[in-house]
């Protein structure tokens, strides 16, 4: 076997096709390039889905005339300085580049111009690279007082063959248009703007610097609607701070795609937010569906590896459990002081549904009840004393004054008398269908789903209470060997503790096997083998053992459901206030346990425009 020593230009087409896998990645590298020099604004300018033309601009500080045949030489780079023994330490990187190849990388496939002007200096010069040939710097005109103007033309005209690897002009625009977003995520006291074959396509001002800039960055980029339903988060444990926004479980999508996560000011992709949002949302959400979040995590570099993927889209934590639990952990917490909060894009959706100026046609028994002497008397006749309960003049309310009917704790006792509608979910008025609840509020109208209100309820009773007393278990007839990759059993017996805690006795069974003992009470007969490995499954991507908790909690639903109050059971006013109290003091109550909301609320004034009166 005959080793060859690669020419350079092969050496840089080589890294090329690591760090630039298309037009976004050549654009990700240069904005990381002017937001690591300083920049206060970012403007990108992209044509034919940036195969044909990239342009980014930039306020930073800009490169002296002497700098910029260095700036496209590879590995060299101003973000790594020597200690005073020489060495240049990787493990503390405070910048987003760091590698010195971007650059050297783009130039030895496209071709590329650099225009610039340092900080504080009066000339301007630029530099031009052609299929990695580097041509002489020479005096520029650059508009601004300082900063750098990088412009990329005929990207992989070098390598012909990686344009057969390109998706079409739009797709690749897209991705381009998905990356600004993303950097604008992470820097909001930067401004960003981006013209993709002309056409402006985001404009994006400059924000105060904290968390009031950040949502409103963010409102931006994920709408306004992710303001409006957005919930603060600030924890910090170990010096590892997590802070930014996540969605309620009710504003929810149908895929991951609006899920960011940012790691010391860069945006990274990384599954351990993936099984952390799956199980901080795993009581609220089907598995179908995902929450809406942005996540910030601040911690001390040499506590982070980004040196571990040569385009820095990934990153490696030291301590990846104690980063997921104060993921969990954090996300719960908020998601509980939340309360019965639900999404106000679900009284949006209830609005459209409704057509101003429709007349619904009377049934033939419906008409001839109406005959007879009015809708109103026929809903009297259906539902005896509602018609009443609803008329009555209700100025004053004592909540301790009621007494709920079966399979509904009383309303919390107090001696302070409230007018009903200025509880947060109002005065139950009337029930409709003998499946919701109309209450009226000071400034609006709320509509309960009854049973999914009910069921959560149940659900978070019945949490509290196998939190308290543990997971029963039931010894198996004959313990249960499960056969397992060695890896795999090594796991899921490593986390013997845990799953005991949740009613699973494992224990090591030779290697490559585990040996069940006992399981939880509550599943009944199940698939053993089929639970464990999904438990090592588990373990392998995410670390937890979601798997069992899921099937626990699946159960606890099941069982709520059928505890619960019916759709088509009549309450009586006091059952139905008392259910009203229940939500507001009850964590999560807003949803049930699938993610659908428990109720509507409907504000006066949008009731008006309905009708016009506004």
């Amino acid at each position: 076997m005959t080793i060859r020593r690669l020419p350079p230009e092969t050496v840089n087409r080589i890294a090329a096709g690591e760090v630039v896998e298309r037009p976004a990645s050549a654009v990700k590298e240069l904005v990381e390039n002017a937001l690591d020099a300083g920049a206060r604004s970012v403007e990108v300018q992209a044509d034919g889905g940036g195969l044909t033309r990239i342009l980014v601009a930039d306020d930073g500080d800009g490169l002296a005339a002497d700098q910029l045949p260095l700036a496209i030489e590879r590995h060299a780079t101003s973000k790594l300085s020597p200690d005073d023994a020489g060495d240049y330490d990787l493990l503390h990187i405070h910048t987003l580049g760091f590698r010195g190849e971007a650059l050297p990388s783009i130039g030895s496939v496209a071709r590329l111009s650099i225009s610039s002007r340092a900080r504080g200096v009066t000339e301007a010069h630029s530099i031009l690279v052609e299929g990695g040939a580097m041509g002489a710097v020479s005096p520029s005109g650059f508009p601004g007082p300082h900063g750098a103007r990088v412009e990329v033309r005929d990207l992989f005209y070098a390598t012909p063959a990686r344009l057969k690897f390109m998706k079409s002009e739009r797709s690749e625009a897209m991705a381009i248009a998905e990356e600004i977003k993303r950097q604008a995520m992470a820097h909001e006291a930067v401004s960003f703007a981006l013209d993709l074959d002309g056409r402006r396509t985001l404009r994006l001002p400059a924000e105060s610097k904290g968390p009031d800039g950040r949502l409103a960055r963010l409102a931006s980029i994920m709408g306004r609607e992710f303001q409006d339903n957005a919930l603060a988060i600030d924890q910090e444990r170990d010096n590892i701070r997590l802070s930014g926004f996540a969605g309620l479980p009710t504003y929810n999508r149908g895929n991951s795609a609006h899920q960011y996560l940012f790691v010391n000011g860069r945006p990274v992709r990384d599954r351990l937010l993936q099984g952390a949002l799956r199980g901080a949302y795993a009581d609220f959400l089907a598995r179908d569906r995902h929450p809406l979040v942005a996540l910030y995590l601040e911690l001390d570099p040499s506590q982070v590896d980004v040196n571990v993927h040569p385009a820095k889209a990934e990153v490696r934590f030291r301590d990846p459990a104690m980063v997921r639990g104060l993921i969990v952990s954090g996300l719960r917490h908020v998601l509980a002081g939340a309360g019965h909060r639900a999404s106000t894009s679900v009284a949006s959706e209830a609005l459209s549904g409704f057509r101003p100026g429709y007349v619904p046609q009377p049934s033939a028994e419906g008409f001839s009840a109406w005959r007879m002497g009015g809708w109103a008397q026929a809903a009297a006749q259906a539902i005896p004393g509602l018609t009443e309960i609803s008329a009555r003049s209700e100025t004053h309310y004592e909540p301790n004054s009621y007494t709920p009917g079966p399979g509904l704790h009383e309303a919390p006792a107090a001696s302070v008398v409230f007018d009903p509608v200025d509880f947060p979910l109002g005065a139950a008025r009337a029930q409709v269908h003998e499946t919701y609840i109309v209450a009226q509020t000071r400034d609006g109208v709320v509509i309960v789903d009854q049973h999914a209100a009910h069921e959560r309820l149940v659900y978070e009773r019945m949490k509290v209470e196998m939190a308290g007393g543990g997971v029963s278990r039931q010894a198996l007839l004959l313990p249960e060997v499960v056969e397992l990759d060695p890896a795999e059993a090594e796991r899921v017996v490593a986390k013997a503790d845990e799953l005991m805690a949740l009613g699973l006795a494992v224990e090591a069974f030779g290697p490559g096997a585990v040996l069940v003992r006992e399981t939880p009470a509550l599943l009944g007969e199940t698939d053993v083998a089929g639970l464990v490995r999904d438990i090592a499954d588990d373990l392998s991507e995410n670390g937890q053992a979601l798997a069992l908790k899921e099937r626990l909690e699946e159960v606890c639903s099941t069982m709520a459901c059928h505890g619960s109050v019916r759709a088509g059971r009549r309450l009586s006013a006091p059952e139905m206030n008392a259910l009203l109290r229940q939500m507001e003091a009850t964590p999560h109550s807003g949803q049930c346990n699938h993610g659908r909301p428990t109720y509507v609320e409907l504000k006066l004034a949008d009731i008006e425009r309905l009708f016009g009166r506004r």
